[in-house]
């Protein structure tokens, strides 16, 4: 094993700029966006209590195994597998796991570009308009203003990562997370105090276990990658920037509490307020990814202080998604200093190019794009089926036969020590990573490809 370590590489001034730019990293469209559609599509209580027990396990064994690969190699994804010897298979789970942030990025610009023209149009005062029938559709149908929206956004993205690991990514995440916290539960509060919401609450936050399925399961376990963030690279270079007194474990547990918490917060923002508006129908419940384009501004155009509701929630969304395309680009531009020895303004400004490349293709592919589709989906559905439901699940395979196989418990296990007495949760992470996780992945992993090629419905 060839472990050096990178003593002037950049780090986070302590555990709390970690966990923050690490829970950053985490909270993000995935909880505000995609949570509460899949837990409204997928039963409510019995999808979030599999989502809870696979954060606690699975979650919490991927997280440490990835921070403490980073911190003990201090190096991004590719140089951190390579260090541990020279085999392909070491070589194609780093790049794996580099790539990813690199497809996931620009798509998840362009959903932030949505956020940026729907936050604005609350500003002006059109919140009528964005409750139109049509109104979503006409837009991402329009390449031009789609287009603007989705560079502006990735503009604001690259000017933090430009800033660096402490002036920038730090000090922007421990502005944001606060105040996102802060909105999130005004929000909830006053969606859950709305008539009929409480049917809502009950439905989210009961299990109804005649609701489950396993592609109940299979929908939570391809969450839990998006919101946690792991399987993707960020959290080995978010651990190689992690100081060696940094407890692994407690930072991980805040980490899981803060991701969830603000997952379930999503949950009580939109489903009650769904339930209130629909009395529960069943076909808005399952509106899927348009649910907070489409069916919260009817909600909020139905409820009292709508247009200010609609930029609290709006302005939400936007700090959530911008922490999240942050840890993304990092990673991204991590690896090509690591790899290629650039600076980090030309690593950013080649990111940037790949960002606005790729991304253009998935901000144009409802509108002038329309007609090119690829196995049968639009290129953002294609760029998201790709990273979340095969590459994220073979990244994840990969680090599990690390640990394994190749570093060892007993080296991870000293890694952990140098912030903390002790490895608590010892027992979980062991069986975790050496024999539930490997198999849980391979079957999500046929699973989502069978569904994608219409063997199976999910």
């Amino acid at each position: 094993m060839d472990i050096q370590n990178n003593n002037n590489r950049s780090s986070f001034s302590g555990k709390i700029g970690y966990v923050l730019s690490a829970a950053g990293a985490s909270v993000g469209l995935g909880n505000i966006w995609r949570f509460p559609y899949l837990a409204a599509k997928y039963g409510g209580g019995i999808f979030l209590l599999i989502y809870i027990l696979l954060a606690l396990t699975f979650g919490y064994t991927m997280i440490v195994a990835e921070s403490a690969i980073g911190r003990m190699t201090r190096k991004s994804p590719v140089g951190a597998f390579r260090s541990f010897g020279k085999k392909k298979w070491l070589s194609f789970g780093g790049w794996i796991n580099a790539i990813i942030p690199v497809l996931i990025v620009p798509y998840y610009s362009v959903i932030g570009g949505w956020v940026i023209k729907y936050l604005v149009e609350y500003v002006k005062g059109n919140g009528k308009n964005l409750a139109k029938d049509g109104y979503f559709t006409d837009f991402i149908s329009n390449g031009v203003s789609t287009e603007l929206c989705f560079i502006v956004f990735c503009l604001f993205t690259l000017g933090i990562i430009f800033a660096g690991v402490q002036n920038g990514i730090e000090r922007v995440s421990k502005i944001m997370m606060p105040v996102l916290i802060v909105l999130s539960i005004l929000i909830a509060v006053y969606s859950v105090t709305r008539p009929g919401a409480l049917k809502g609450v009950k439905y989210f936050l009961v299990p109804n276990f005649d609701n489950f399925s396993w592609m109940t399961v299979v929908a939570a376990m391809g969450q839990m990658f998006y919101s946690l963030s792991i399987a993707m690279g960020i959290l080995i270079t978010f651990g190689s920037y992690m100081k060696k007194d940094t407890a692994i474990e407690d930072a991980t547990r805040n980490v899981e509490v803060f991701d969830t918490a603000i997952a379930i917060m999503a949950g009580l923002m939109i489903i009650p307020a769904v339930f209130a508006f629909s009395g529960g129908n069943p076909d808005t419940l399952q509106a899927g990814p348009s649910l907070m384009f489409i069916t919260i501004p009817k909600v909020f155009q139905n409820m009292g202080l709508g247009t200010i509701v609609g930029i609290l929630f709006f302005l939400l969304v936007l700090f959530a998604a911008v922490t999240s395309s942050i840890a993304l680009t990092e990673s991204a531009v991590s690896t090509f200093e690591d790899e290629i020895g650039w600076n980090r303004k030309k690593a950013t400004v080649f990111v940037g190019v790949i960002m606005l490349i790729l991304g253009s293709l998935s901000s144009l592919g409802y509108g002038p794009l329309a007609c090119v589709k690829i196995i049968g989906m639009q290129f953002l559905d294609l760029f998201d089926f790709l990273t979340n439901s095969v590459m994220m699940p073979i990244a994840a395979l990969m680090t599990c036969l690390l640990v394994s196989r190749v570093v060892g418990i007993d080296k991870i296990e000293e890694e952990i020590r140098h912030g903390e007495g002790a490895f608590r949760r010892k027992k979980v992470f062991v069986v975790m990573i050496k024999y539930i996780c490997p198999i849980f992945v391979l079957i999500i992993l046929a699973s989502s490809v069978a569904n994608a090629l219409g063997w199976i419905s999910m």
